[in-house]
């Protein structure tokens, strides 16, 4: 794990710049053992650009923690330490680089980039935690927005910080209702768990909300093994849809997009991520009006709040192709903070409880954690690509020159759903 090595001196980096540039520290969070939080994401192969961008979110969360002094305990401050560990997009990987944090000392982990990933992680820290209750460790997710993670499979040691694609699809559904024109749809996904659930929930959503959408395709394609989209973006065409739903991300949703618009494709797209990693500069000119994202945050929510909170993240990360940031991801850290800070220690058990009752506001943008079911609430918004200096649209994305006007704003309780979980608490 030689770049996890290499990160975990730069995060100490960080965090000392940071110091340095006015904060002050207590003597004992200098001189304190860090906390350990291992992100266990791609690093390298057909996904590696979505492990970066969570990564440089969370680094950047952390920072902001160390730099007010660490988290403050009874027997004094301590820095959070963030390792990264490469699971390659591969679940055997991440289960590998998962007992690797472990003996690193890492007793929080993070993960998001895969709902299945996120399933198997649960699987084995669900047993690792009842066979050796010494090394309990939490997970925390950011991004595996598989429904059942959170029902059917929750977890007491598990802790979502995204909506679960039944929200964002209830979210995209708030536009989808409001275009009269609209009559068929073409759905299209990856060939796992949350891509399924995706495309199921879409049907399910669609006959009760807008029985006059007729959907007239319905594809499922191998998860980031797909180099040319060019058969899949033929038959949305001859299909006659005028819109696409999607819960495609990374180079799926990039590839997919360039090749519909290469295609000639002129519908829209409900996307979940078409906000970012190369998507609107892939689609151009024609995604203006059509490619619609639905998120927890977006750059240009037109308060002064979240304007300098944008901002303060673009002077961090300077360069165009770093532009992603997930306001989540700064939640999920400011809550685990709260909650060692609320636990008085970083027992495993007393942390969980204390992240049961979590509630984080930063840059406006309140959520809490539901205990029933560890499930994050929070405000979603939905956005309409469109060119940058257009109204509404002060900040693009990527530098591509195309943003997304902010068009509709779902608050917390709204966004809501029923939840099924049992689950079983220590």
């Amino acid at each position: 794990m030689a770049s996890s090595f290499i990160w975990r001196r730069r995060a100490l980096k960080f965090a000392a710049l940071a110091l340095c540039a006015g904060a002050i520290a207590p003597l004992q969070a200098q001189d304190a053992k860090p906390i350990r939080l291992a992100l266990i994401e791609s690093m390298s192969g057909p996904f590696a650009n979505t492990g970066e961008a969570v990564f440089r979110n969370l680094l950047w969360a952390v920072e902001r923690v160390n730099a007010r002094g660490g988290v403050k305990l009874p027997g004094g401050a301590r820095f959070l330490q963030l390792d990264r560990y490469d699971s390659k997009g591969q679940n055997e990987e991440a289960l590998s680089a998962l007992r690797a944090a472990m003996d690193d000392g890492a007793r929080i982990v993070l993960q998001g980039n895969s709902s299945a990933t996120a399933a198997a992680l649960i699987d084995a820290i669900d047993k690792n935690n009842e066979r050796d209750p010494a090394r309990r460790v939490l997970f925390l997710n950011y991004s595996a927005v598989d429904p059942i993670l959170t029902n059917e499979r929750c977890s007491f040691w598990h802790f979502r910080f995204d909506a679960h694609a039944d929200m964002r699809v209830a979210a995209l559904m708030e536009m989808m209702k409001d275009d009269k024109a609209l009559k068929r749809v073409y759905l299209i996904g990856q060939d796992y768990s949350f891509g399924q659930s995706v495309l199921r929930e879409s049907k399910r959503q669609l006959a009760e909300q807008r029985p006059d959408v007729q959907i007239v395709g319905e594809e499922l394609h191998p998860m980031g093994r797909v180099k040319d989209f060019a058969p899949y973006a033929s038959k949305i065409l001859a299909s006659g849809a005028q819109a696409v739903i999607t819960g495609n991300w990374g180079n799926d949703l990039t590839l997919l997009v360039k090749a519909a618009r290469e295609a000639g494709f002129n519908g829209s797209f409900y996307t979940f991520y078409g906000n970012a990693l190369g998507a609107p500069a892939a689609i151009g000119d024609a995604g203006i009006g059509r490619v619609i994202a639905v998120a927890d945050w977006l750059p240009n929510v037109q308060t002064p709040q979240s304007e300098a909170f944008y901002q303060s993240f673009r002077a961090r990360f300077p360069k165009p192709s770093d532009d992603y940031v997930h306001m989540r991801m700064q939640l999920l850290i400011e809550a685990l903070a709260q909650a060692i800070e609320k636990a008085g220690s970083v027992d495993t058990v007393a942390v969980a409880r204390a992240l049961e009752s979590a509630d984080v506001t930063l840059a406006g943008q309140r959520g809490r954690m539901r205990a029933e079911d560890h499930q994050f609430q929070q405000t979603l918004v939905v956005g309409v690509m469109d060119k940058q200096g257009s109204p509404g649209v002060k900040f693009d994305v990527e530098g591509s020159g195309y943003g997304f006007r902010v068009v509709k704003v779902i608050p917390a309780e709204r966004a809501q759903m029923p939840t099924s979980c049992k689950m079983q608490r220590p």
